[in-house]
């Protein structure tokens, strides 16, 4: 009969913990949180000093049952839930909902579920870090105190099961931030001039790039500007004034934090955040492996930090040296340490054991485990091998006063290379002629001239909405993935071939969110917020004193928007349209795909239509009238009312003005007018008087 009591989160490390540890022990897992705070209502209140009304949370009472009946035989408990803080509070709800009180209970954690760490967890039990717990109730209650006290607001003001959130607010505003910089952005004109050069004696010919005057680089801006260089280029005398020949290195990667690793499936994999974690969790809580059982083949999968063992390093160095040799292996690896963040008390993500290679594990993982775990074992594998080395060569030519340089570079010394190779590693390798040296004459055989323009910043992806949300500090490793799920199952965000782009629902909440509560989406209070609820996890702050201090402002911001709802009779917009089946005249309404029209007789008559906003301007092509639309997934677009007949389309407003260069239609963006056609670029001031783009 098991003497020992051991509980996780998961039903899926179970079997493979039990298997490690023998008849002694029963392995139970309590499915994650077991208590929470009401769903009906906010869970705590001022008057009490924010103190958390905590219940079992619905369908965990079987759970609970059979959980208590072997806490009734066991000598001691194990509570072994996750290694970060949600894991430690789950641990505490389970002493107080198993009435644990009294009993021999003991707290371990594992960073990866591998027998050697399960046992080695078990000779070093501690007691719950209510420090940890603590952080995850501040968390807990400041989310639920945003959710709960500001979505009624937006119900009243937009429509139902919107919803606010103190990282999902923060992160929409940057999202809609980089929207508002691409609608805005203003394409500028240059041009890239090529010298093709033949060198005496050779058959190939070299290309060189313009740099500028002299020592002085220069953008070449118009046509005008190209034109005067071209002059000066005429008859002139072409010869190499420099050459310089070195070494460049290229540092082997960091191993996987949380926020790479979801950057890096996303790019690599086209991983969603969500399904990176998915499968990741997977891998960490165990894989059958034919020959091996269930074992855990990837460490904990929330982590910030890029530490690594001291264990594993000497293993990752020791199969480096026998697989590819001793001149791969890193002297000392790099790590990088965030300071400030939590998490870095866990390693990196790294696999259990380098000696388990992808391809031994191939036929007993999945198509995307394997993908996912090939990507985790290749980016530990290469960060601790040696840097890559460049040989550079640069050349220096002049004609007349005008610069033009070509560099070339070739491969010394793969290093990590071999094993592993980024989006960013991937540059072209090319080779000088040898007798190219200083003074050496040359003669051109052709100018290659091309007009360029500008471009925007690039949309968001899921993987640099991570890297702004990490950068920025707002949110922590367990939060990017779920604020991301939100932001896309609200419809505040849509994905199209990977970039991000907010739907109309998104900016009408951003929008009021930055009105009426402006602190809640500001970047440098919610990542200030996030320091201070990392002061908890450390015992230097007071998990109440931030709740004491950041309710009242909440509440007060809360009371002024009702006010301001009270006073405006928030009334269905009528359209100029009439319903078809009953003839009443139809109004506008908000749906999860944005706005739509509604007949006013609901529930008597259910007749509904698409909403088109006419903008005032006439197609261009067929004379009727331009309406705003929406793409399927619900990104705004202009286009003619009488698609498809007409297929006049444009993504930024149209402002009714033809471009005097090349007659296409020209689009608003800020106080300007930039002509759509994509080989012109004219830009023209706004005439006065002119409302801004909406």
């Amino acid at each position: 009969m098991a003497k020992y009591l051991v509980i996780v989160e998961s039903p899926a490390k179970v079997k493979t913990i039990k298997k490690f540890l023998g008849a002694n022990y029963e392995v139970m897992a309590s499915n994650g949180h077991v208590r929470d705070l009401p769903k009906s209502q906010l869970g705590f209140s001022p008057e009490d000093d924010f103190e958390p009304k905590y219940i079992t949370i619905r369908g965990k009472g079987d759970i609970l049952a059979a959980l208590r009946k072997e806490v009734k035989k066991a000598e001691k408990i194990y509570l072994a839930t996750d290694p970060d803080r949600e894991g430690e509070a789950i641990s505490w709800h389970l002493y107080y909902a198993l009435k644990l009180e009294g009993k021999k209970v003991y707290r371990i954690t594992f960073n990866e579920i591998t027998k050697t760490a399960v046992k080695d967890a078990l000779k070093n039990p501690r007691e719950i870090d209510m420090d940890l717990v603590d952080a995850q109730q501040a968390r807990r209650v400041l989310d639920r105190m945003v959710g709960y006290r500001i979505s009624p607001v937006l119900w009243a003001k937009v429509k139902r099961g919107l919803s606010a959130g103190r990282v999902q607010s923060a992160a929409l505003r940057i999202i809609c931030e980089r929207e508002e910089e691409i609608s805005a952005f203003i394409p500028e004109e240059y041009w890239t001039l090529d010298a093709v050069l033949d060198v005496e004696g050779e058959k190939k010919s070299l290309t060189a790039k313009y740099y500028g005057h002299g020592d002085k680089k220069v953008t070449i801006k118009s046509e005008q500007e190209l034109r005067k260089i071209l002059g000066d280029l005429k008859d002139a005398d072409w010869k190499v004034t420099d050459k310089k020949v070195g070494e460049r290195t290229k540092k082997a990667p960091l191993p996987f934090t949380t926020s790479t690793l979801q950057q890096e499936a996303s790019k690599v994999l086209n991983f969603s955040t969500q399904k990176t974690m998915r499968v990741a969790q997977q891998l960490y809580e165990g894989v059958d492996i034919k020959g091996n059982g269930t074992v855990g083949i990837i460490t904990y999968l929330r982590t910030d930090s890029t530490r690594i063992s001291e264990e594993a390093s000497q293993a990752a160095a020791k199969y480096i040296a026998s697989k590819y040799g001793a001149a791969y292996v890193a002297g000392n690896v790099e790590q990088k340490k965030s300071g400030k963040k939590i998490q870095d008390a866990h390693e990196a993500i790294r696999p259990t054991d380098i000696g388990r290679t992808p391809a031994e594990l191939k036929d007993s993982l999945t198509r995307d485990q394997f993908r996912l775990y090939q990507l985790i074992w290749k980016r530990f594998t290469a960060s601790g091998m040696s840097s890559a080395v460049y040989e550079t060569t640069s050349v220096k030519i002049d004609a007349a006063g005008e610069r033009f340089s070509v560099a070339a570079s070739k491969l010394k010394f793969d290093g990590y290379l071999c094993v592993y190779v980024r989006e960013e590693d991937r540059e072209e390798t090319s080779v000088l002629s040898g007798s190219l040296e200083k003074d050496t004459k040359l003669s051109l055989k052709e100018l290659q001239h091309k007009q360029h323009f500008t471009l925007p910043p690039a949309h968001y992806t899921e993987a640099s909405v991570v890297r702004a949300l990490e950068e920025l500090g707002i949110g922590r490793p367990s939060t990017y993935a779920p604020t991301l799920t939100t932001l896309l199952n609200r419809r505040y965000i849509v994905k199209e071939n990977k970039n991000i782009y907010v739907t109309e629902i998104g900016e009408v909440v951003d929008k009021m969110m930055r009105e009426a509560f402006p602190s809640i989406v500001d970047v440098s209070f919610t990542a200030n917020m996030e320091t201070l609820l990392d002061g908890v996890e450390l015992g230097d702050v007071d998990w109440k004193t931030i709740i004491r201090n950041f309710y009242p402002d909440l509440d007060e911001a809360v009371q002024e928007a009702e006010k301001q709802l009270e006073e405006v009779e928030i009334k269905d917009e009528l359209s100029e349209e009439y319903c078809d089946v009953c003839g009443r005249q139809m109004v506008i309404k908000y749906g999860p795909h944005g706005r739509f029209l509604a007949c006013p007789g609901f529930p008597e008559c259910k007749n509904t239509k698409p909403y088109f906003e006419k903008i005032g301007i006439s197609c261009p092509k067929c004379g009727e009238d331009i309406v705003m639309k929406k793409t399927r997934k619900g990104r705004r677009y202009y286009g003619c009312i009488n698609n498809p007949e007409c297929n006049f389309m444009v993504w930024q407003k149209p402002s009714g003005v033809l471009c005097e260069k090349c007659g296409s239609m020209m689009v608003e963006k800020g106080n300007k007018l930039v002509c759509s056609g994509e080989k012109c670029g004219h830009v023209m001031d706004k005439p006065a008087g002119k409302p801004a783009a909406g």
